[in-house]
């Protein structure tokens, strides 16, 4: 019998700025930023289109040949969070409507996901996808998705981003990556948006000895989710956008570290899914 749940959230990506495979990450993974939730009935959104989504591409065309409508909605547009966009086989090969769902209007959306595949940087051009493709800019409203519903909110990143709130049968997932700590007014709308999540992501990609000398780069560490999680009542805090250069047993000692100052805590781990 399968497991009830609300909410399902599967880790196809977990590392920030570049993928890093090998032998030091395979238990946290290497591949760039994906993450699928979907609820009991089956509807389904996907977060960022980082290399992991890949994997996910296949998985969704050997489920159902044609799949159903795939709602992605997209952070930002920095390179690690839609690398992986080339290779989703539901866009390239055709059979599904792709809505893309961004916080620039539908005509750039296109426009910079255009100029990532073209010549020289790619074979195929996105035009030639077979996918029927949408466009939608988010905003604070409310986007229904079947039984789920998203919320967008800004993040504290250059050039912007957007986290997102997930919602359905009473279950919330909380989105937040990439985010840098330390703006007030959107510290403040993110603890009110992660207000009593049943999970957080959030962006730890630095240790407190690193950010010393990144601040101002775009990503926070695992102490100040830690705040977050506790500011906003959260009851599971998972660290995310792992940095390239962080190795298993460095993410190890990160979440033992973390777990002191907020012992719901975990590290997002690649192939993980996680029942709400």
């Amino acid at each position: 019998m399968s497991q009830p749940f609300r909410l399902a959230v599967e880790i196809l990506g977990a590392r920030g700025s570049t993928p890093s495979p090998g032998p030091g990450t395979l238990r946290y993974g290497g591949n760039t930023t994906c993450v699928s939730i979907r609820s009991q009935n089956g509807d389904r959104v996907i977060i960022d289109a980082g290399s992991g989504i890949r994997k996910l591409g296949r998985t969704l065309q050997a489920e159902n040949p044609r799949p159903a409508d795939i709602n992605l909605f997209l952070t930002h547009f920095h390179w690690d969070h839609i690398q992986g966009l080339p290779f989703f086989s539901p866009l390239i090969q055709g059979g599904a409507r792709v809505c893309f769902h961004a916080g620039v209007s539908p005509r750039e959306t296109r426009a910079r996901l255009e100029r990532q595949m073209s010549d020289p940087f790619f074979t195929l051009d996105f035009n030639a996808a077979k996918a029927q493709c949408e466009f939608m800019q988010v905003s604070s409203a409310v986007v229904r998705c079947g039984a789920i519903a998203v919320q967008a909110f800004p993040l504290n990143h250059p050039q912007g981003a957007w986290g997102y709130r997930i919602e359905a049968g009473g279950a919330a997932v909380v989105v937040a990556t990439d985010v840098e700590h330390g703006h007030p007014m959107l510290d403040t709308m993110l603890r009110e948006r992660a207000t009593g999540a049943d999970l957080m992501i959030y962006d730890a990609q630095y240790t407190d000895a690193e950010y010393a000398s990144r601040a101002g780069w775009g990503h926070s560490t695992a102490s100040a989710a830690s705040c977050v999680a506790k500011d906003a009542g959260v009851k599971q805090l998972m660290l995310s956008h792992h940095d390239p250069e962080h190795d298993d047993e460095t993410m190890d000692r990160i979440v033992a570290q973390t777990k002191t100052l907020f012992p719901a805590t975990v590290a997002a781990q690649e192939g993980a899914t996680i029942f709400i």
